[in-house]
């Protein structure tokens, strides 16, 4: 069995006019929620939107934040996020490269396949030629007997969420054709959408994780403030791959 949790969206430094106060805390309540518990996590993934401004001060945020909870998570970068500033502060890596953030982790239970499905200066995603070339040559070198895990920021598939479909990731036909060579691919695994999502894509579980920082409401739940809530309270997911080969996700709301 294979046991990791999942949130997406923490979006430091949002509202500036509180000093990204109210975001810093709720991505706190999270990470100190997982400190907290008895058992022991296998990995946890963040997948996206770490910045909301991708700013150099909310990077150097990040980096205090998960180092006073143990270490940072895997990561991989939204459309709010800025590669070089995001890479230098967060990788060690050189603030001048801009190109994608693909990563490859091989755990001792799963390999987590990054992507960096963002799109600089847009807020709609897409995974570009390099990265998808790069995703096949990692799959290819992921055992069988081992699960994969392929993430990213946007969702590759409509969730019918009005705010977030229109700014999705597009050219998605070329990601199926990619994951389905390669029948170690457990699942996909996102965020963007600010509320817990399961649906499929391209015959695997497509999860994606609710927002810490807001949650989407949808379109029958009237948007009479906006689109995103505010003050319900952060949630994040639990995902767990067992021996018969099944992912099974849990939903938490954190208090």
């Amino acid at each position: 069995m294979f046991a990791f949790a999942h949130l997406s969206d923490i979006h430091l430094g949002q509202d500036r006019a509180d000093g990204g106060a109210r975001a810093r805390e709720r991505a706190r309540r999270v990470l100190h929620y997982l400190d907290r518990l008895p058992g022991e996590l296998d990995a946890v993934l963040l997948t996206g939107d770490i910045a909301d401004h991708g700013a150099r001060e909310e990077y150097a945020e990040a980096v205090e934040l998960f180092a006073a909870h143990g270490g940072a998570p895997l990561i991989c970068p939204g459309n709010h996020d800025a590669r070089g500033p995001y890479r230098a502060a967060l990788l060690g890596g050189d603030p001048a490269d801009t190109s994608p953030v693909n990563q490859a982790h091989r755990l001792p239970g799963a390999t987590f396949a990054l992507c960096d499905s963002s799109i600089p200066g847009r807020g709609d995603g897409h995974l570009d030629d390099g990265t998808l070339q790069w995703l096949d040559r990692t799959l290819a070198d992921t055992p069988r007997d081992r699960p994969a895990f392929v993430c990213f920021h946007h969702p590759p598939v409509p969730l019918h969420g009005q705010y977030v479909d229109p700014i999705r990731q597009f050219g998605e036909e070329r990601l199926a054709e990619v994951v389905g060579r390669h029948p170690q691919v457990a699942a996909l695994l996102c965020g963007h959408s600010h509320t817990p999502a399961v649906t499929t894509f391209a015959g695997l579980p497509l999860v994606a994780a609710p927002g810490v920082v807001s949650t989407l409401r949808m379109p029958w739940e009237g948007e009479a403030d906006g689109p995103l809530d505010y003050e319900l309270p952060p949630l994040l997911a639990f995902h767990v791959y067992d021996d018969e080969g099944r992912l099974t996700t849990h939903f938490r709301v954190v208090p």
